[in-house]
């Protein structure tokens, strides 16, 4: 992908994002496959070429379908890449799913790769953090600095609809994926997060998957769930018929309840109930 055939204002946080990526002598990206570290992974080989490697962690809160997705992307493309094992759902700090959960998962990520690159000799640990997500609760952002992890993205003030529209002129097959997040991301605050309960939710979103809808999050709320679809989708899930497969599939997994969010798909929904209790404090 050449400069000249971005237009302007991207093509000038391009040639940033290239000259942030290219002075380091080398790197590790972390990546999960979703759009922001499949851009990064990607331009970062473009930069660096075998002095680039994308690592995905592999754990029971990374869905099997993410983590096939990541390594089809790197290897389609050519990237070095690499599966490590993390171990955050043994910390009961983690387990504990406070409103800061996200930090233990990223210390666990950022410490495994650090120690990574400094047995290996890489000069730097790349995120995918982006300059739209410092508008979010998130934790791990943290746990980045903690271990001095560098954001490209951020740093070039690249926001989600510039990284989309670079990776579809790059035309990676990410381009237009929705978005993605751990399956943690779904057990509301204070319930304890176990492999059974990531195992239950990643079972709920492939069967929501599979009655063909694109944009969803299934939302675990101990015996309830609420399940969240894109707005666009919302009509198609209150069909009558739509609505009785949801509840066989959900009451088969366990669950007593069964909820459609009227309000759709909102990326961080579970974040709500923090600012409420921060509200509430002030």
């Amino acid at each position: 992908m050449l400069a000249n055939e971005i237009a302007e204002p991207l093509r000038a946080k391009y040639v940033d994002l290239m000259r942030r990526i290219g002075s380091a002598e080398s790197a590790l990206v972390a990546f999960s496959g979703g759009v922001d570290s499949a851009l990064l992974a990607f331009l970062a080989h473009q930069a660096l070429g075998d002095r680039a490697l994308a690592v995905t962690a592999d754990s029971p809160s990374v869905p099997r379908r993410q983590l096939e997705e990541a390594t089809r992307f790197a290897a389609t493309l050519g990237l070095p890449h690499e599966v490590i094992t993390t171990d955050e759902v043994d910390d009961p700090q983690y387990q504990e799913n406070a409103g800061n959960r996200c930090f233990f998962c990223k210390t666990e990520l950022y410490g495994k790769m650090q120690q990574m690159a400094k047995e290996r000799g890489y000069a730097v640990v790349f995120d995918g953090t982006n300059a739209d997500d410092g508008g979010d609760h998130r934790p791990g952002m943290t746990a980045a600095e903690q271990h001095h992890v560098r954001s490209p993205l951020l740093e070039a003030g690249m926001g989600k609809a510039d990284i989309r529209n670079l990776s579809r002129l790059a035309e990676l097959p990410t381009w237009d994926k929705p978005a993605s997040a751990c399956l943690a991301s779904r057990v509301a605050y204070g319930i304890e997060v176990t492999s059974e309960v990531l195992e239950r939710i990643e079972q709920g979103e492939e069967a929501v998957r599979e009655m063909g809808f694109r944009q969803f999050r299934v939302r675990h709320h101990g015996t309830l769930v609420r399940i969240e679809v894109s707005p666009d989708e919302l009509s198609r899930a209150l069909d009558p018929q739509m609505a009785a497969r949801f509840v066989t599939v959900f009451k088969g997994l366990g669950y007593a309840f069964v909820s459609l969010d009227l309000e759709g798909y909102r990326s961080g929904s579970l974040n709500a109930a923090l600012l409420q209790i921060s509200d509430s404090v002030e």
